[in-house]
């Protein structure tokens, strides 16, 4: 390749995609983001709650499943 197919190619690709008019978003997110985090804490389901409560009895009930629970983490 030369020069001017370099060239060739440049102006091709140029007219094949338009330059993008702005890349950012719009406006600031962080507030937004900030406001959010403030409006409601996060709640935890009662679900996770359960799974937690029969995690603990599990390692309760049976101690030498916490070293294979650590070997597959």
């Amino acid at each position: 390749m030369n020069a001017h197919d370099d060239e060739k190619i440049r102006k091709l690709l140029r007219a094949a995609f338009p330059p993008v008019a702005a890349a950012g978003p719009p406006r600031d997110l962080w507030p937004a983001v900030l406001r959010r985090l403030d409006e409601a804490p996060a709640r935890v389901p009662w679900f996770d709650w359960v799974f937690a409560g029969v995690l603990a009895a599990l390692f309760v009930l049976f101690p030498e499943v916490i070293p294979a629970l650590f070997y597959y983490l």
